[in-house]
């Protein structure tokens, strides 16, 4: 298991390898998606009663970095 960012680790192992946040079995885009359809971040911790307002806050980011990236226009 490899820890990509803060709270976030990836095991090719679990989970198809797809980042997952603190060894769970919660992949970053479960929450994400959680997120993206209405639900507060209080809902998601009670949806995911596991999961910590850093862990919600740790998916935001991770995500945040993986779009942050220069295009190069041809």
């Amino acid at each position: 298991m490899v820890t990509v960012a803060e709270r976030i680790t990836v095991d090719p192992e679990q989970c198809g390898g797809k980042p997952c946040i603190r060894g769970m079995r919660i992949r970053v885009s479960d929450v994400l998606d959680l997120l993206a359809n209405g639900l507060t971040p209080q809902e998601v911790m009670e949806e995911l009663p596991v999961l910590e307002m850093e862990d919600i806050l740790a998916c935001l980011r991770f995500a945040s970095s993986q779009v942050d990236h220069p295009v190069v226009a041809a």
